[in-house]
């Protein structure tokens, strides 16, 4: 059953599969980030989730309340329970030093492979896919882990109250 999964599945699924692996891992590297690009991940991961309950779900009720609602409590956690760690900012140069993480990458693999597995489950007209309790699941997943982006860039834009001088940044980007 797995080998006709696999057969069925559109290549584009594999392309972009890889590419997200590759950008996933470019995030474990430290880097100096301009502070608007550290809203596109968040944006394209909040889009691509939102949209992936409207064409998997539909506009139901509970696909979309679900998803507002894993999307707000991933943020809010976020915002409580996460800090800046070793993220630095120059005033002169308006970069962010960001220290590597293996989240982002975790993060976009549950996205692409819970989208996979919803995939699956509607091509093959299993009959949970038109539950109120699938819908709301799905929701809450996709909502929950791009909120997750989203509560990340909020944490280091942080980090601008606590500025520090473009020499900090070298050093720190120089030691890893």
């Amino acid at each position: 059953m797995l080998i006709q999964i696999f057969k069925h599945t559109p290549s584009w699924v594999f392309v972009l599969f890889f590419v997200l692996l590759v950008y996933g891992y470019s995030q474990t590297r430290n880097k100096l980030v301009l502070s608007y690009r550290i809203a596109i991940l968040p944006a394209v991961m909040i889009l691509l989730s939102f949209y992936g309950v409207l064409s998997a779900l539909g506009v139901g009720p509970f696909g979309l309340l679900f998803w507002l609602a894993g999307f707000g409590i991933a943020v809010w956690l976020g915002l409580i329970l996460c800090s800046p760690h070793g993220v630095l900012y120059s005033s002169e140069t308006k970069l962010f030093y960001v220290p590597g993480s293996w989240l982002p990458l975790a993060l976009m693999m549950v996205i692409f492979f819970t989208k996979y597995a919803v995939g699956v489950v509607l091509a093959r007209h299993i009959a949970i896919a038109k539950t109120d309790v699938f819908s709301s699941l799905i929701g809450f997943i996709y909502g929950f882990f791009s909120g997750m982006f989203l509560s990340r860039a909020l944490v280091v834009w942080r980090a601008k109250k606590h500025q520090t001088d473009t020499l900090d940044i070298l050093t720190n980007l120089r030691s890893v």
